[in-house]
């Protein structure tokens, strides 16, 4: 398999956290990997397959030579430095709220549209829905194929503290 140049934008938080991981543990073709996060965790070191790899500022250059950039680091970063990655090349997975309602931006659930990938060639990103929908949809997904479901309603609360 191919290797590719990825970088994980929000890399300190838990969920880039959690990308690489998962990169690891899926022994993802990772040729070179740029975690790239806020000024103030700039030179912090994190671990990739054993190695410490060093926290860069994120910046609209960080993407040149990236092929696969993987976001989450909250919707303002993603319409800040989505588009620019985008444009230097990569393929770019948004994990948060910025493009989810874009008519010309695939949200895509792989378990349940893989297909729709293929239209991120538009603007280049492709958006995943939140968390306890895209839980929900893969779930419905199979029940939907035998029984064609025509309605869900939702609800969901927030605490706040």
């Amino acid at each position: 398999m191919k290797q590719v140049n990825v970088a994980v934008a929000g890399a300190t938080g838990a969920v880039g956290a959690e990308m690489i991981r998962t990169l690891e543990r899926r022994n993802f073709p990772v040729k070179n990997i740029r975690l790239l996060a806020s000024e103030r965790s700039v030179g912090k070191k994190l671990k990739f397959r054993g190695a410490d790899v060093a926290v860069e500022k994120m910046t609209k250059d960080s993407f040149k030579g990236i092929n696969i950039a993987l976001f989450s680091a909250g919707a303002s970063r993603s319409l800040e430095f989505c588009p620019a990655a985008a444009q230097a090349g990569a393929v770019v997975v948004d994990n948060s709220s910025a493009f989810r309602m874009e008519p010309d931006i695939p949200l895509v659930v792989p378990e349940v549209n893989p297909h729709a990938i293929a239209q991120y060639r538009k603007r280049g990103i492709i958006a995943n829905p939140n968390c306890s929908t895209i839980q929900m949809v893969v779930v419905l997904k199979p029940i939907h194929d035998a029984a064609k479901i025509r309605r869900i309603v939702v609800s969901s609360r927030s605490r706040r503290l």
